[in-house]
């Protein structure tokens, strides 16, 4: 498992560089802050003691997320830094414990839960990760990640100029400061047990290969805005070269070449992104969806072929034909914000889906750099805290630089792709669900702490299923096909990470029946071996207990129920995980339905 910064950054797959392509500026202060309620502004002075807990731990984190103090800090990867880390933790779970016995709002217990459940999964996956894993550090991707938070459009000047502090620190420059690739060089080295849990030779390959794109984005982003880092940034490029040539001597010859990960682990990685039942369970609940999606695609794909003067019938042999329409990189970016994007807002007020705010949606292309570093669509949230106007953005990459010689990364640069993976990363999927937290002022523990894979990616995979009846066919049929991704998803990542399949069989099923470009593919294997196993199941999970939900809602309604106030009410509660989601909708929206009808 690489060492690996903690930035959110929400993707169809799981984050700013070189300059970007020109885009239509939006408002800049058109996401106010509600002011906080009474109960909110409580439960956020609670959450300040388990956030300067671990604030010194994250800074990078905490920085982008809009928490002040940390834009000029970088993480502690020190000696100890593992045991450091849990005893903080646990000295603030103490303290907010200690709080929970003596409150009483209901709203604001509930956050202290929240806090404290957070509090001891952070505990136990650190405890879990130091007994069982060799620590390994992309040291470029980690120091690009902790820069572009700061340096882009919507950071403030003054909070910009700190990102060189930041860089200092990276590289040992500051006064009482260590380089980072000398700290995780000694990480890995003082870790010198042969039962440890060694880092994947393709995520070790892939740190060396990308650490040229890396620097260069680095540059990229200090020369955009005017900062003077030349000197920081050669010191940088010294240390990342000396750090390459250590790998490969090193770290490279022990890599493993199995990528199933030890029971306990990947039970760990389940739990932390919210999937909370048997990963067999889950295999057997994706293959039953991952069957119906095939054949509603396969009845769909004549009906697009016809429409679109296509001569063949099968849904992989449509799909391909559909994609030869790739838009040309200057007419992307102008297709979806011009054409898609309003005509989704037009879907979603006309039928009702969801509230619609007033302003236009941010994306954007993505760099080299980001391309590297997170090769699939994902949005990147603006600041949950202290936010003064600033939007998220959805941001499209144009390749997978991982690929290699695996071809072009053709699924997401044509029309009729454009359509769900737009309701996906924005509306009404990831965009309008994190503009509401800041919007709609929920607590920090419904935020920052109560966030999870399942919470956030089941949201955009609903929201995709909301606006999926009013597409074009061939919209359609590209959305039935993210299904399918989905459902495969949660099917092979369970099945390498225990050992019932291998990479090779994976990456043929993705192009072979799901109809994937190989460069997609190619980082889905990676995304479910090395990157972030557990992850790629959440999507397929999350939206499976919405459905359960709206359904049971729904029989518990009848007439009375409201499709467009029932989805208000899920962007209401922030990202409360399935069963709080649960509790609120059966003790809030339903009984207040009943009385207002």
């Amino acid at each position: 498992m690489t060492f690996r910064p903690l930035l959110l950054a929400l993707s169809i797959a799981a984050v700013l560089a070189a300059p970007l392509p020109a885009m239509a500026a939006a408002p800049a202060t058109t996401t106010k802050a509600a002011p906080a309620a009474a109960w909110v502004a409580k439960s956020n002075q609670y959450a300040q003691i388990l956030l300067k807990a671990q604030g010194p731990f994250q800074p990078e984190q905490l920085s982008f997320l809009g928490v002040p103090g940390y834009d000029d800090q970088v993480s502690d990867f020190g000696p100890g830094y593992q045991a450091r880390y849990r005893a903080a933790t646990q000295k603030a779970k103490a303290e907010l414990q200690a709080k929970a016995a003596g409150e009483t709002d209901p709203n604001v217990r509930q956050d202290l839960a929240i806090l404290d459940k957070a509090a001891a999964n952070a505990i136990e996956a650190s405890a879990v990760n130091e007994r069982l894993v060799r620590p390994f550090a992309d040291v470029g991707q980690t120091v690009f990640s902790g820069l572009q938070g700061l340096l882009n459009d919507q950071t403030q000047p003054a909070r910009r100029a700190l990102a060189l502090k930041r860089l200092q620190r990276y590289a040992g420059l500051v006064p009482g400061s260590t380089p980072l690739a000398t700290l995780a060089r000694r990480r890995y080295e003082e870790r010198n047990d042969p039962k440890l849990l060694q880092p994947t030779q393709v995520e070790v390959q892939q740190s060396l290969d990308n650490e040229a794109t890396y620097v260069k984005g680095i540059r990229s982003l200090f020369t955009k805005y005017g900062i003077d880092a030349g000197a920081a940034t050669d010191a940088l490029q010294k240390q990342l070269d000396d750090y390459a040539t250590w790998t490969k001597a090193t770290v490279l010859p022990h890599a493993r070449s199995t990528y199933s990960l030890p029971p306990e682990l990947y039970a760990l990685q389940l739990k932390n992104v919210g999937i909370d039942i048997d990963p067999r369970a889950l295999i057997e609940r994706a293959q039953l969806e991952f069957m119906e999606t095939r054949a509603a695609m396969q009845q769909l794909a004549p009906l697009v072929a016809k429409e679109k003067g296509i001569t063949a019938t099968d849904y992989i042999d449509v799909i391909r034909a559909l994609k030869t329409k790739q838009l040309a990189n200057d007419r992307i970016e102008p297709f979806y914000r011009g054409t898609i994007l309003p005509a989704l807002d037009r879907i979603i007020a006309t039928n009702r889906i969801v509230t619609l705010p007033n302003r236009p949606m941010q994306m954007r292309l993505g760099s080299d750099a980001e391309n590297a570093a997170q090769p699939a669509p994902h949005f990147l949230p603006a600041p949950l805290v202290g936010n003064t106007g600033q939007q998220g953005t959805f941001v499209l990459p144009l390749a997978n630089p991982n690929a290699k010689g695996d071809g072009a990364y053709d699924d997401f640069n044509y029309p009729s792709a454009a359509w769900t993976l737009t309701a996906h990363e924005g509306r009404p999927g990831h965009e309008l669900q994190f503009t509401a937290m800041v919007e709609r002022g929920v607590s920090l523990a419904r935020t920052l702490f109560a966030f999870n894979s399942v919470n956030v990616e089941g949201w955009a995979l609903y929201a995709e299923a909301e606006t999926m009846p009013y597409e074009p066919l061939d919209g359609q049929l590209i959305a039935l096909q993210l299904r399918l991704v989905r459902a495969a998803r949660a099917i092979l990542d369970p099945m390498l990470n225990l050992g019932l399949t291998d990479r090779d069989t994976a990456f043929k099923v993705l192009t072979e029946q799901v109809g994937l470009s190989k460069a997609m593919a190619r980082q889905e294997v990676d995304r479910y071996t090395v990157n972030s196993p557990g992850q790629a199941g959440s999507y397929f999970y999350g939206y499976s207990r919405i459905q359960q939900l709206r359904a049971e809602t729904e029989l518990a309604l009848g007439d009375r129920f409201d499709r467009k106030a029932f989805n208000d009410f899920l962007l209401d509660q922030g990202l409360l995980p399935p069963d709080l989601l649960a509790k609120a909708v059966r003790e809030q929206f339903v009984p207040a339905r009943k009385a207002k009808n």
